[in-house]
């Protein structure tokens, strides 16, 4: 099949490599499109008052591979990737191998889903991968499972407005409980913003956080009660997949508030 692969973490991170590696040694067509620098945290942003520039990468991947390294967000990467790099659609577009989970309401911030979102707005089947780790190096279980996962779906095709959310739990592939189909949780943080002064006397703050066990949640009704968080299956060592689409509407505010009268004054 014809990859284009993108993350957040920047062109050189060790987590693109193994997954690009892994996916063109199974005879994959794989192109890489990233951020010529780290891009944590950026959500969907798209760069909109200066240009966006993209270098041609070579000597880091395999030598069949085509590869980037751009100026932009990780959106940008995937879309100027699909309208100006690649002569032809790809049939996925996969981001990460990310260091550190995307796990419940991270991925609201994440680059890396992200990416991979912008590839399903542009109707092409797509999947966020990261490792549940920003200590543990080993992103090769990871990358065969992507592997593995990509042979599946070349037989049971996604459809082209869902994407997939898939955390990789951060120990060896022997120690994986198994794959679980699981919904977003919610993770919420304590934000800490640390304040210093620079040498010239002037205040800045750092932003800091500390995570907050997972926060208990309404269920929705279509879900069910037995499908398990994403956060609560990681903690399981299952690698788990999130079903995710971008459309936010809320199906449970739309029941309850059709049922009102809102007055125009």
């Amino acid at each position: 099949m014809k990859l284009l692969i993108s993350n957040d973490d920047g062109i050189y991170a060790p987590g693109v490599y193994a997954l690009a590696q892994a996916l063109q040694g199974a005879n994959h067509e794989v192109t890489v499109v990233c951020p010529d620098r780290e891009r944590s945290a950026t959500g969907h942003g798209l760069t909109m008052h200066h240009p966006i520039r993209a270098e041609v990468v070579e000597s880091l991947f395999d030598p069949r591979i085509k590869a980037w390294a751009c100026s932009g967000t990780p959106a940008d990467c995937v879309k100027l990737a699909l309208w100006a790099l690649l002569d032809s659609p790809p049939d996925f577009v996969l981001s990460g191998i990310n260091r550190g989970q995307n796990l419940g309401t991270d991925i609201l911030y994440s680059g890396t889903v992200s990416a991979a979102m912008e590839g399903t707005i542009e109707g092409i089947p797509s999947i966020a991968f990261s490792l549940a780790s920003y200590v543990n190096q080993d992103f090769q279980p990871g990358a065969e499972f992507a592997v593995s996962l990509l042979k599946f779906l070349e037989k049971n095709p996604l459809p082209a407005s869902m994407l997939l959310n898939v955390n990789i739990p951060a120990v060896p592939a022997e120690e994986f409980a198994g794959v679980a189909l699981t919904r977003q949780g919610i993770r919420r943080y304590v934000d800490i913003f640390e304040k210093r002064i620079d040498p010239r006397g002037k205040t800045y703050y750092w932003l800091a956080g500390e995570v907050l066990e997972e926060v208990e949640q309404a269920l929705d009704p279509k879900l069910g009660v037995t499908l398990p968080t994403d956060v609560d299956a990681i903690r399981k060592n299952y690698i788990t997949l999130t079903p995710l689409h971008y459309n936010l509407t809320s199906p449970v505010g739309v029941d309850l508030l059709q049922g009102w009268e809102f007055p125009l004054k």
